[in-house]
């Protein structure tokens, strides 16, 4: 995306980058990575810079075969895959919160969404099959914090960050809440959804989005 080209352009430079891209390459050649390449940066390619009025903020992307496709939480419709827990806890509570119909079974993506001005963002963009987390501290995190400034920067009305568990706050600790709108809820994993003070289960985290918007 253009926006996304210009605003980001001052990372292009930066070591860190050619280290990642160098990073990345070599594990593709070497290992199975998820998602695949053309779907790297599908969080932004769908969600211009400008037309955005909600961000999502994940961690990995999912490691298994077929899942990942760019989008946090996101899964293709027809993937011959593992329905991800996560992701079948935000339709119920969707479905639960503002009554969006139930999906057909098996359905799992959120491209609607991005099309409607929700960054899907993964903290790391990239995973090797099968083993969470392997792409942490190699980039990653420097170039998604710099997609978050950019839309805390942003001139004109502010969006809404849905930060589910405690990596995506920290993530966004320094979100300008006098502008944008902050909804903070546990993770929707089975491990955490109904646990902390603020449960991900229940949180009607939907509806006060739109309640903003």
């Amino acid at each position: 995306d253009d926006e996304w080209r210009a605003a980001l352009a001052g990372e292009a430079s930066k070591s860190y980058l050619f280290a990642l891209a160098e990073f990345v390459a070599k594990e593709r050649r070497a290992k199975t990575v998820f998602p695949p390449p053309e779907h790297t940066f599908a969080a932004l390619d769908a969600c211009p810079l400008s037309g955005i009025k909600v961000v999502v903020v994940g961690q990995d992307p999912y490691h298994g075969p077929g899942q990942a496709h760019g989008l946090a939480f996101s899964i293709k419709d027809g993937a011959d895959c593992k329905f991800p827990p996560s992701l079948r806890n935000i339709l119920k509570e969707c479905g639960e919160d503002v009554g969006a119909a139930p999906p057909p079974a098996g359905t799992g993506d959120l491209s609607k969404w991005a099309a409607r001005g929700v960054l899907l963002l993964n903290t790391s963009l990239t995973v090797r099959r099968g083993e969470a987390n392997s792409h942490q501290k190699k980039g990653w995190e420097t170039f998604t914090d710099a997609v978050v400034k950019c839309v805390n920067r942003r001139p004109g009305k502010g969006a809404v960050f849905v930060l589910w568990g405690k990596p995506a706050l920290a993530k966004c600790a320094n979100i300008d809440r006098r502008k944008h709108k902050v909804i903070v809820s546990s993770h929707p994993s089975p491990l955490s959804n109904t646990k902390t003070d603020a449960p991900f289960t229940g949180s009607k985290c939907f509806s006060r989005i739109n309640a903003h918007l």
